[in-house]
């Protein structure tokens, strides 16, 4: 059913400005910071979060100073959104290049051109797509509607915009004092091995086969992650999702890390060697359970899609149907259904596949594979741009499951190779080229649709909005590699170590290694697949979720869940509140907690930067300690606070977890109590 007799807020006849100099200039520029933020974000958690509310704010504020149109507003917000979208894409799959080795660090141009062309895919791919998705009124989108009503109300006041950047200083500041980079004198999480009382047991009764065999092991554990951004991202996704992260965490460390020890009665031998218990522990959950895990994803994503099929289909249907209609001149569109124009629409995505196919033959060495490799890439990023579509649709931006459907390309492509004889480095290149330029694809598309959809609200204009996006996605392309070089090479232990661990991208190198260059642990795989068989049988929930919490470190999944007992706590306070005030609590929820989740991911990629610009914060007049005192010697009177009060430094983070928790209780439920009082007025 189409909602084309809806009224936006801006009447189609209305020549408000729109696409001009300053919101396009804004739009950019949030664009790069939102970017760089959510890379950090989405290596440190696995996830990113939509930047559309804090975008929204950000717009209003500083274009209200300049007399800005709300049109314009919408338009750097849809400029600025594109930045995280790229940045999803970007960091779920370009550090597998690095993690599977076939890079020793992060190339630039290949990096940009795979973001360029699979940003600007998703633009294209969109126009196809947003009669269908955009204007069906069976679609929720519930975050674009959220952010409409956010903007509408802000014509009467940019009053949020204090909240969005009190909470990033705030994060920023407990950021500084926990961050390698900084002057830690924070503990974010603590990890700690519990061993098990030894149990003996015969596998057999009696006879010359009886055996009686010793079995030990333990548990390995970590508190929550004393993490603004993590707490940030529990509540924005909410209590139920962040249930089912957490619920894969617990099987993974709780359960599979514990059973895998137990049975292996080997492991004690490499304990009489020297190892920890902590590290034998460490190393079963990163080859052992990340593979199980790894099975259980791709099952997931396959059911995904499957349950997808019908919409998917029906989506692509219309979208070929409404523009023969009107190519075909039996209607006029208005200013609220102009897209591009589909001829050049078309040959820009001719226009593209031309040098990502000589990319894809630079890293393969073979043209057949190559274009094998494009096709695929074309094919499946026009199909996960609908999917991805479909599900922002559904259940918002934020929790848009492109790396689920980026899987399901590789373990393509990844087979494909395999026939066509293009194996070992070469192979694995290809496939995670392939990869990253359909999640990115998919990433931006799922971002624009939620865009559009705002704007198909505010009553903005979409070929306007799309050609604002493309230059989003294009100037993102040339920075976003920076940061993500920068967080690499200056974070202890790089992309894929302990504070960064990129679940996804390691994931994605995990898979393409183990396809084509024959390094798989399939009967790992096979037992992960049945396992998330066994809960898409159960009904409910998302397998995708629990595998990727058991893919995780238990401390990301522990602190995201705190954050969603956050929110819970916030919603059942508020829960015989008016319509109105529920609204204000969510919606001055979300900005503070955009604002956390901005605010420290911004910091860690400054503190980046210091360390490249060799800014030491550890010897300055001030700040004349270190966090380490083997990397940074002559550290001064920091390695005597640290050998007398290291104690105190984990008790520190429950100082971030009171603060964040009073914050995003009593303010939502304040301005719930104002909404309540001005509606009864």
């Amino acid at each position: 059913m189409s909602d084309l007799e809806f009224k936006p807020f801006v009447p189609a006849e209305s020549n408000l400005r729109e696409f001009t100099f300053r919101a396009v200039l804004l739009g950019l520029l949030m664009a790069i910071v939102l970017g760089a933020a959510n890379a950090y974000l989405g290596l440190k958690a696995g996830m990113t979060v939509s930047a559309t509310f804090p975008a929204a704010v950000v717009a209003m504020a500083v274009l209200r100073v300049f007399r800005g149109s709300i049109l314009e507003e919408n338009l750097s917000r849809t400029t600025a959104s594109v930045g995280e979208a790229l940045a999803a894409g970007a960091i779920f799959t370009l550090p597998a290049f690095v993690i599977s080795g076939v890079w020793e660090n992060l190339n630039y141009w290949d990096c940009t051109l795979i973001m360029a062309v699979g940003g600007v895919l998703g633009v294209l791919f969109v126009i196809l797509l947003r009669r269908p998705l955009v204007e069906e009124a069976g679609l929720p989108f519930p975050e674009s509607k959220a952010c409409a009503e956010l903007v509408k109300a802000g014509q009467h006041g940019a009053g949020g915009a204090k909240y969005v950047f009190g909470a990033m200083g705030l994060a920023a500041f407990f950021e500084f004092f926990k961050n390698p980079n900084g002057v830690r004198v924070i503990t974010e999480h603590v990890t700690g091995f519990f061993p098990f009382k030894s149990s003996r047991m015969d596998l057999f009764d009696g006879g010359a086969a009886s055996a009686s065999t010793t079995y030990g092991g333990g548990m390995l554990v970590q508190s929550p992650g004393a993490s603004p951004a993590l707490v940030g991202v529990g509540y924005i996704i909410g209590l139920k999702l962040s249930s089912w992260a957490f619920a894969g965490g617990v099987l993974g460390w709780l359960v599979f890390i514990p059973l895998a020890m137990f049975f292996n009665t080997n492991l004690e031998s490499y304990h009489t060697a020297g190892q920890s218990w902590q590290s034998i522990a460490t190393s079963v959950w990163l080859t052992q359970v990340r593979p199980f895990a790894v099975g259980a994803m791709l099952v997931a994503a396959f059911y995904t899609l499957a349950k997808m099929r019908k919409p998917l289909v029906d989506g692509i249907g219309k979208a070929f149907r409404d523009f023969r209609l009107s190519q075909s001149g039996e209607y006029r569109p208005n200013r609220l259904e102009q897209d591009l124009n589909f001829k050049w629409v078309s040959i820009s995505v001719v226009l593209l596949v031309i040098p990502i196919t000589l990319l894809y033959w630079y890293f393969s060495g073979s043209l057949f594979s190559a274009i094998v490799a494009a096709v695929v890439m074309t094919v499946a990023g026009f199909l996960f741009s609908a999917v991805a579509g479909y599900l922002v649709g559904l259940i918002g931006g934020s929790n848009n499951p492109i790396s689920g459907l980026t899987l399901s390309t590789l373990l393509v492509a990844a087979l494909l190779m395999v026939w066509l004889g293009t194996t070992g480095v070469h192979g694995i290149a290809a496939v995670l080229g392939v990869a990253g330029v359909v999640c990115c694809t998919a990433g931006v598309a799922g971002d624009m649709l939620q865009d559009l959809k705002v704007g198909h609200i505010l009553g903005g204009t979409p070929w306007r909005m799309e050609l604002a996006e493309i230059l989003g996605v294009l100037v993102a392309a040339l920075v976003l590699t920076g940061p993500l070089w920068l967080l690499h090479n200056y974070t202890p232990g790089g992309i894929g170590g302990a504070n960064l661990p990129a679940p996804q991208a390691g994931l994605m190198a995990l898979m393409a290694k183990g396809i084509v260059g024959g390094e798989m642990a399939w009967p790992l795989v096979i037992m992960g697949g049945f396992f998330a068989l066994g809960l898409i049988l159960l009904g409910g929930g998302s397998p995708m979720l629990v595998a990727v919490g058991m893919y995780l470190p238990l401390y990301t999944t522990f602190a995201m869940f705190v954050g969603g007992l956050i929110k819970q706590t916030v919603e059942w306070r508020n829960r015989r509140r008016s319509e109105a005030g529920k609204t204000a609590a969510e919606n001055n929820g979300l900005l503070l907690a955009s604002g956390f989740v901005a605010g420290e991911s911004l910091t860690a990629v400054l503190l980046a930067v210091f360390v490249f610009l060799k800014v030491n914060f550890t010897k300055s007049p001030v700040f004349s300690w270190t966090t380490d005192a083997i990397s940074r010697p002559n550290a001064g009177w920091y390695d005597s606070l640290v050998s007398n009060f290291a104690w105190a430094m984990p008790w520190l983070g429950l100082i971030i977890f009171a603060s964040i928790a009073w914050l995003l209780i009593t303010i939502p439920q304040r301005k719930a109590a104002e909404a309540d009082s001005a509606t009864a007025n």
